[in-house]
């Protein structure tokens, strides 16, 4: 299982070398967007919509816009400094509370947890006193030049990391609009509801739920791979040396013919008058 993030838990005196792994996968069946025309990939391209011009990487910076088109320009150094000062902290538990005074609303990402090397112990030490108080810490975490906010808990027999949103970050369901706010229901109602619910009611079993869409569109794409229904992107011309040096030399021709038409011409030299010459003149 490939590492992605290599630290510390701490949590009084107790410090635990750990590895994180990405508990779960996105599964989603990613489609490309082709030219219908000649069935060829689509580009994206930055472009500077002022500058009309495509925007190599390196010429790109980043910005805050704290108010419309208003920026704060950020240099790699700014944050290179910030992300280093956070990433030296280990992973600190700040609090042991219960799983279930956490809404749901706040979970986002899970993660596995391993011990690193010589971390055995005190990672065994940390699992078995949550499972005997039945608690789960509260801790944070720089993942991705983010602070996260953060759960340990066990699952499994291994402990498990899963990121929590921050408080700010959950909208205020005050917002929703069009929530009733009381409604009359009747006692007939309210039982049939509640009977309907308890026919329903069954034991958690993941395994039985899957993604039917995912599975059908999988089979049409296979089914259509069979029939041979299948393009083949057409390669993108190259210019080849010779092309290119034909062209420059075009080029370098074109641009001497234009500037041998835009060069002044030299004004002819004035001749001079003699002094013998002007003499005859005095005498007729």
């Amino acid at each position: 299982m490939h590492t992605m993030w290599k630290g510390s838990i701490s949590f009084g005196l107790v410090n635990i070398p750990i590895k994180l792994h990405a508990a779960t996968e996105n599964k989603d069946i990613k489609l490309r967007q082709l030219h219908e025309k000649c069935k060829s990939p689509i580009e994206y391209k930055k472009r500077c919509p002022v500058c009309e011009e495509e925007v190599k990487n390196e010429e790109i910076v980043k910005a805050y816009e704290y108010a419309k088109n208003k920026f704060v320009v950020l240099d790699d150094e700014d944050l290179k400094n910030l992300k280093k000062e956070q990433e030296d902290k280990a992973v600190e538990i700040l609090d042991f509370v219960k799983l279930e005074e956490i809404d749901p609303i706040y979970f986002d990402r899970s993660y596995f947890i391993s011990p690193n090397s010589g971390g055995n112990k005190a990672y065994g030490l940390l699992r078995e006193a949550l499972e005997d108080t039945g608690k789960i810490g509260i801790a944070k975490i720089i993942i991705r030049s983010k602070e996260q906010l953060a759960i340990l808990r066990v699952y499994k027999n291994t402990l498990l990391m899963e990121t929590i949103h921050y408080p700010d970050e959950v909208r205020d369901v005050g917002e929703v609009p069009n929530v009733p706010e009381q409604t009359d229901l009747s006692n007939k109602e309210m039982k049939t509801a509640v009977a309907l619910i308890d026919e329903l009611t069954a034991e958690f079993e993941p395994e039985k739920y899957t993604d039917e869409y995912r599975t059908a569109l999988l089979e049409l794409i296979e089914a259509k791979r069979n029939n041979e229904e299948v393009t083949t992107a057409k390669e993108k011309k190259r210019p080849d040396n010779v092309t290119d040096l034909m062209e420059a030399l075009e080029k370098s021709l074109d641009e001497s013919k234009n500037k041998k038409k835009v060069a002044p011409k030299k004004a002819a030299p004035k001749k001079k008058t003699t002094k013998k010459s002007s003499s005859k003149k005095k005498s007729s």
